[in-house]
């Protein structure tokens, strides 16, 4: 039997999502039978791989390196997943955008608010370049199905993967689509 390459990400979020995914308890043993991960920051590989089968992604897209990992991962994956109310919607993360411009939240964070020092980062690599505006993962890239919840349970997890597995066109009943 084929195993599927698996893979997990999270980009602007709390990781509350991939928490909900360990939640799936004994039934992660029975899905280790039937997938490879081959990518997740629950893993220690750093460059995203090619021929991935299936990716949950969490998380809104809040900063340029956000972007550039959806769009290398859509390039190399057959299935992609938002994760989440985050990765839905932008949900908490687009707060930011209320704010304005990134420079006027770089301000507020780094120099309004700072005890001592302040100063905005300025050297590549401490802080990526912010978007104008925090984004659902659908406004950058295709995005194949939707995983409400915030997070999602663990059942709504389990469903939509079992589905995949059995190589179903996967659905989620109305029931579980909810969001918060």
């Amino acid at each position: 039997m084929d195993r599927l390459k698996f893979a997990t990400t999270w980009l602007g979020g709390c990781s509350g999502c991939h928490m909900s995914f360990l939640d799936l308890d004994e039934w992660l043993f029975e899905l280790a039978g039937h997938i490879e991960v081959v990518y997740s920051p629950i893993i220690d590989i750093k460059e995203y791989p090619e021929d991935v089968d299936v990716v949950l992604i969490e998380g809104a897209l809040c900063n340029e390196e956000n972007l550039e990992l959806a769009h290398t991962i859509r390039r190399r994956t057959r299935t992609v997943i938002s994760f989440g109310d985050c990765a839905v919607t932008a949900n908490v993360p687009a707060m930011r955008n209320a704010l304005g411009s990134p420079e006027i939240v770089l301000s507020r964070a780094y120099l309004e608010l700072a005890d001592l020092g302040p100063q905005i980062p300025k050297m590549p690599g401490i802080l990526p370049v912010l978007l104008n505006r925090v984004m659902p993962l659908h406004e950058a890239i295709k995005v194949d199905y939707f995983l409400p919840g915030c997070p999602p349970p663990s059942a709504r997890i389990r469903d939509l993967l079992t589905q995949l597995l059995e190589k179903k066109h996967a659905q989620l009943s109305s029931s579980q689509i909810r969001f918060g």
